[in-house]
């Protein structure tokens, strides 16, 4: 009972501040409307080929609309997809969407799902396919681009190279093949291992993480040893058929990247310091980074969307720390670039050998609805002037001036629901993500 209440009081506090957002969002998307109906709508540039039809997934996922918002402003035509659980997606209702459509969830129904997909590609004449997958849908949707594959371009890679990359322990060991550097990395398949293991002659301190994943275990930051290490390790879910990775701890600055590549060739890159919850994205040049980056996706002939945290210690070694083999929300730094679409789909042969980055010109990008959340947080004048400093600074992922729709639509439609959803349960939730669309739960997606 007191768990039921607890959520019942947290989620009824949240969609009342929701509401008394309202206006406030009213009146910004309104004066958007209102000013690009005065300057008038940026014309589409017209593609370098003819003008394709593009099927992209995770519509829930800001990273997904700033994909639409790319492909449709170089002149293409966007399908957009999620599951039936996140048919209430708020970027349906954006201008650069053509058509949104729900298919089953792949993990559910694995079948039902590429099925689905492979009926739409059919339908709508689809010329490629660009999932912007979750961590869990990554594999199924490397299963589906395998049967996609004779109809249409399929920017990902295959199974196999996705559970490898997926695997924080395969990565440590298929970087160190390649005379990368890594921290070190023990698989762990039973909680006796942890603690036989000799912290002492060994001199590093570590982390666990779950090789599944895990929404909610992925922010435990605990480093080994500890005191009470037998009672923490005993609550962990680590068995044979979960196995988990024992990581260096490494201290330094944490960084995060993603990379489109084709062939092995990376055609778009950006790199940004990492922030909590990673929602601040500010693009960085980092040349040890950039090289590691290059090294790797070479060497293993990568095509895909390949994102990677890493640590970059004092004397400037880096270390990857994992690898995402699917979107970044960092691509949201392209939100003004005008060549992403060429990055995607132009041939190796006729794009420039140097990949493009965010233009100077590009902004900081955050989500609104973070920085003001933080903002009654604040211990401090100093956490005041960084949250201040990051809106003057900055530009919100979500609003645009042509496209000011999904700014409203995702908290008060999307987020909104996926709350009232919940508080008809009486269901718990541990933190709402503006980001990626979904509230974050115990054991979720």
């Amino acid at each position: 009972m007191p768990s039921k209440f607890n959520a019942l009081i947290k989620t009824t506090a949240a969609l009342v501040l929701l509401m008394l957002a309202l206006p406030f969002n009213l009146l910004v998307v309104s004066t958007a409307y209102l000013w690009s109906w005065v300057r008038g709508s940026s014309p589409p540039i017209h593609p370098t080929g003819q003008p394709q039809r593009i099927l992209i997934t995770g519509g829930k996922m800001t990273k997904a609309l700033q994909l639409a918002r790319s492909f449709h402003q170089a002149g293409h035509s966007v399908v957009l997809i999620e599951t039936h659980k996140y048919w209430l997606s708020g970027h349906r209702f954006s201008r650069a969407v053509d058509r949104f459509y729900t298919v089953p969830i792949p993990e559910h129904d694995p079948s039902g799902y590429v099925e689905a997909l492979l009926n739409l590609v059919q339908q709508e004449k689809i010329d490629a396919f660009i999932p912007v997958s979750s961590p869990i849908a990554s594999y199924y949707d490397a299963i589906a681009g395998e049967r996609l594959a004779p109809y249409c371009q399929v920017i990902h890679g295959s199974p196999t190279v996705i559970e490898t990359l997926d695997n924080k322990y395969e990565l440590c060991r298929k970087a160190s093949a390649l005379g990368l550097t890594t921290p070190k990395a023990f698989l762990i398949t039973h909680p006796q291992q942890i603690l036989e293991f000799d912290f002492q002659a060994d001199g590093s301190r570590y982390l666990l993480k779950s090789i599944r994943y895990d929404s909610v275990s992925r922010l435990d930051m605990t480093r080994l040893p500890c005191p009470d290490m037998e009672s923490y390790v005993s609550r962990l879910p680590i068995s044979e058929t979960n196995p988990w990775v024992m990581q260096e701890f490494i201290r330094g600055q944490e960084y995060c990247t993603h990379s489109t590549v084709r062939d092995g060739k990376i055609r778009l890159h950006c790199c940004s310091r990492s922030s909590p919850f990673q929602v601040n994205y500010a693009h960085i040049h980092n040349p040890a980074i950039d090289a590691w980056v290059e090294t790797f996706v070479g060497a293993l002939g990568l095509t895909g969307q390949i994102s990677f945290d890493f640590i970059q210690a004092p004397n400037g070694t880096v270390y990857p720390i994992e690898c995402n083999p699917r979107t970044h929300s960092a691509i949201t730094m392209f939100y003004n670039h005008s060549q992403l679409a060429e990055a995607y789909l132009e041939d190796a042969e006729t794009q420039s050998s140097i990949p493009i980055t965010p233009l100077p010109s590009s902004r900081p990008t955050y989500w609104f609805y973070h920085e003001a959340w933080r903002l009654t947080a604040i211990k401090s004048w100093s956490d005041v002037k960084t949250r201040l400093t990051t809106l003057w600074h900055g530009t919100d992922a979500l609003l645009q001036i042509d496209d000011p729709l999904p700014f409203f639509t995702v908290p008060h439609w999307q987020v909104t629901l996926l709350l009232l959803n919940n508080l008809r349960q009486l269901k718990d939730w541990v933190k709402i993500d503006f980001n990626i669309g979904k509230l974050v739960e115990r054991g979720g997606d």
